[in-house]
């Protein structure tokens, strides 16, 4: 039975979103107010208040019962009736970031299942910058899909996959077709796709230790103005394999390992915890995830094959 009691806490601290401060207003203990918020944590199955640095943030599900606390008494045992979700009737714009290689290539899948499931639901999509990611609570972005070693606290995430990193050069270039060594990787220019998660670091904590760096030719924001100089140049692009093996597939480019050993690149989804349990964030990260998942092992599967030949 729904404990009707911890309806005032919980409409004081939604308002405040502060504990000291609820504690205040209610003339009660911070440490009741606390053991009252997790008693309704536990009956809403929620969060409901997430703390991020020195401030608190509502989850989908509180932002919900705030508005619904105005109601009258008589309908407030629905409060504990959990959120249901139809995509059909779900006309929210769900807010996505990544590169525009995932924009090019995964973003299509994933508007046409949208619009299978959810046709009155809309993506608002923009380019993903690695810098971004301690600073998720404050965007208003549903799912970020990057490269990273690390994900902070208080961000969610669900592992894709990892893949290498490759050399990637117009067909025509000197080395193609050739086994790199060091001193021809460093011997031509270099572009760099500045979009996206971090695919130089691994390269930097090679060279760095040995004195050595690349020769930059151009830094570049999207993956399709990489292929357009890469065609007309002799330039050299460091990028993750699977990438490599799309745009080789689809343009007279070829690829070849890197002369060195690195790290692998980890792919992940991730998102604020504010959001994970809301039911239509969580519909829409399970209709990405095997699409983004999906491509990303497809293209490393078939990179290793060719690389491995």
């Amino acid at each position: 039975m729904p404990n009707l009691n911890l309806l005032p806490t919980l409409k004081v601290l939604l308002e405040t979103r502060n504990v000291s401060r609820a504690a205040e207003l209610l003339h009660l203990s911070q440490p009741s107010i606390s053991k009252q918020l997790a008693q309704l944590r536990r009956e809403f199955g929620d969060a409901l208040l997430v703390r991020e640095g020195q401030r608190w943030l509502l989850t989908p599900r509180a932002e919900l019962l705030a508005g619904q606390l105005a109601t009258p008494l008589a309908s407030l045992e629905r409060l504990y009736d959990p959120p249901a979700f139809d995509p059909a009737a779900c006309t929210r714009v769900f807010r996505l970031a990544s590169s525009d290689y995932v924009a090019q290539h995964i973003l299509p899948e994933i508007c046409a299942a949208l619009a299978a499931q959810a046709p009155r639901a809309a993506i608002a999509y923009q380019l993903w910058d690695k810098e971004q990611l301690p600073r998720l609570w404050e965007l208003e972005l549903d799912l970020v899909s990057t490269i990273t070693e690390e994900v902070p606290e208080q961000i969610c995430g669900r592992a894709q996959g990892e893949d290498r990193l490759a050399v990637l050069m117009g067909a025509h270039h000197p080395l193609a077709g050739q086994r790199l060594s060091l001193d021809d990787y460093l011997a031509w220019p270099h572009l760099q796709v500045s979009g996206g998660g971090d695919k130089d670091s691994p390269v930097l904590a090679v060279l760095g230790p040995l004195g050595r760096e690349r020769r930059w030719f151009a830094h570049v924001p999207f993956f399709q103005a990489a292929v357009e100089i890469l065609l007309r140049t002799d330039c050299l692009l460091t990028t993750p394999a699977h990438i490599a093996w799309q745009l080789a597939r689809d343009h007279a480019l070829t690829f070849t390992d890197l002369p060195f050993a690195t790290a692998p690149q980890q792919y992940h989804l991730l998102w604020h915890r504010r959001h994970h349990q809301d039911p239509a964030h969580r519909w829409l990260r399970e209709l990405a995830w095997p699409l983004l998942s999906g491509h990303l092992q497809d293209g490393v599967r078939e990179s290793s094959r060719i690389l491995s030949a």
